[in-house]
């Protein structure tokens, strides 16, 4: 008994009629069927119909003039057809048979055994296995499409996680295409050996829920991620990783930003309220060094009033410098040219840098990116980077590289020694005031450089490894562009390169 409520298409492709009539009556034998069945004698004609999507299955007969039905069956499914095709041949061959499975046949029938028991059964598997499929294919375009589609980086792979198969955010997140990563494994891309071993044991237990890690991109960016990975079980007993990477390196930068900005902010109100405790009996003291420099004072006090007036100085320019730190600088912003900043900071430090014998590489676009800036600000807090990394480099073995990197609506800014590196405890500390690793250092040209970039509205970062070196990165929106005028024009930076090479 075959019931369906809406009736079935069905093309028989045959070019010989009597042949149909033989098929179509054993169809219409059929007890309870719903179908309505036509006949096509053409190649081009039926694979017109298959490619239109006109009937629901087709009966394909294996002599078709000069083509086969063999031929009809690849092309149709070259062209996506996914309604059910049966061979039908006149006599049994089980080599066809089994060639007309491999190409997409749904079944395969000798028209001298056509029963109204085999033609029933053969049209209800046939459908069934078409709807199972189409299914099937569905389920798997709307999962794929979440994998395709996902802002999140999604990736497969094997249980020591090397990748299989990756979506387009792991690639834009990585770096590296998805061929690339196929030879990799994940802990490749993790700069810390120990967190490395830690993840290792971890999936071990099977399940990984939001660790967050730091992964090396392509470029060599760190980029932070909150990491979940699940192992799941094949049918045939083998084990597969479905991982999930959840880009956090923005967000954790604007942590960063806001907890240095309160930091400041803080730091700020505590040193008003200092300069002006410390202020009020400064003053006294400078009023009673007046008063005392004209009475008679002997040559003896001469000395210690000589002391006190000394120091009295000392500590207002003191009190002075934290203001000036701890307070908004007065910015005056222009649309200044970036690399011209950036020529007279190194021009500043150019004599520390020959004395300490210090090779120094500079990379700037063809183009001149203009920010708005104010430019003698600006130039200070260059500078401060670039004295501190003078400073952390042995004598004839430093290197100092000054980058500009263009992208597409900031200009980025990389300054980066091979000194001593910083460690992951005085990083965490860098830009507070009064924070300094130096003997004699009152710590606050960082917290003023932090001060002058955050006026500028720059993204600030840095990237530290003991004794291998130091990298501050720093991000500005910028304006225009404007290309350099013809017969181009040397830098500080292409006379600092002559004058070192001589």
């Amino acid at each position: 008994m075959f019931i369906t409520a809406e009736p079935i298409r069905i093309l028989i492709v045959d070019d010989d009629e009597d042949d149909f009539f033989i098929t179509d009556s054993v169809i219409k034998d059929i007890s309870g069927g719903n179908f309505i069945v036509h006949w096509c004698y053409k190649y081009t004609e039926a694979l017109d119909h298959i490619c239109h999507k006109r009937y629901d299955l087709y009966f394909i007969d294996y002599f078709l003039g000069a083509k086969t039905g063999l031929d009809l069956l690849r092309e149709a499914v070259e062209r996506d057809c996914e309604a059910p095709m049966i061979l039908l041949t006149g006599k049994g061959n089980h080599a066809l048979d089994i060639e007309a499975m491999r190409v997409g046949a749904a079944d395969y029938l000798t028209k001298p055994e056509l029963t109204v028991e085999k033609m029933e059964r053969c049209i209800r598997y046939s459908m069934e296995k078409a709807r199972s499929l189409k299914a099937l294919r569905d389920n798997e375009l709307k999962y794929r499409n979440i994998f395709e589609r996902s802002k999140d980086a999604i990736f497969l792979a094997d249980t020591s996680l090397q990748f299989i198969t990756v979506n387009m955010a792991t690639s834009s997140l990585l770096g590296y295409t998805a061929e690339e990563l196929s030879n990799m494994t994940f802990y490749d891309l993790m700069p810390e050996e120990k967190e490395a071993e830690s993840l290792r044991e971890l999936i071990k237990t099977g399940e990984v829920d939001d660790v967050e890690t730091d992964l090396l991109n392509k470029n060599g960016e760190e980029r932070t991620c909150i990491f979940s990975a699940t192992i799941i079980e094949r049918p045939d007993g083998t084990h597969y990783v479905q991982g999930i990477l959840h880009d956090i390196t923005g967000l954790r930068k604007a942590e960063k930003s806001v907890l240095m900005a309160e930091k400041l902010a803080a730091t700020g109100r505590l040193a008003r309220t200092l300069a002006h405790e410390i202020r009020n009996p400064l003053t006294n003291i400078h009023l009673s060094l007046d008063h005392l420099r004209t009475s008679d004072i002997s040559e003896a006090q001469l000395n210690y009033f000589g002391i006190i007036q000394r120091n009295a100085k000392r500590i207002g320019a003191i009190i002075s410098e934290l203001l000036d730190t701890a307070r908004p600088s007065d910015m005056i912003l222009q649309n200044t040219s970036l690399q011209d900043i950036l020529d007279e900071s190194i021009t500043a430090a150019m004599d520390r840098i020959v004395l300490k014998n210090i090779k120094l590489q500079i990379r700037y676009p063809e183009h001149i990116l203009f920010i708005p800036a104010d430019k003698d600000k600006l130039k200070i807090a260059f500078l401060n980077i670039i004295i501190n990394a003078v400073e952390a480099m042995e004598e004839e073995q430093g290197r100092l590289e000054v980058v500009v990197i263009n992208h597409p609506h900031a200009c980025e800014v990389r300054i980066t020694d091979n000194g001593t590196g910083i460690s992951e405890e005085n990083l965490q500390r860098l830009f507070e005031p009064y924070f300094t690793s130096k003997r004699n250092g009152l710590g606050l040209g960082l917290a003023a450089t932090l001060n002058i970039l955050q006026a500028h509205h720059a993204q600030v970062d840095v990237h530290s490894v003991m004794g291998v070196g130091t990298s501050f990165v720093i991000m500005f929106r910028h304006k225009s562009r404007e290309p350099f005028p013809q017969g181009g024009g040397s830098t500080a930076g292409d006379a600092a390169e002559k004058k070192l090479s001589s």
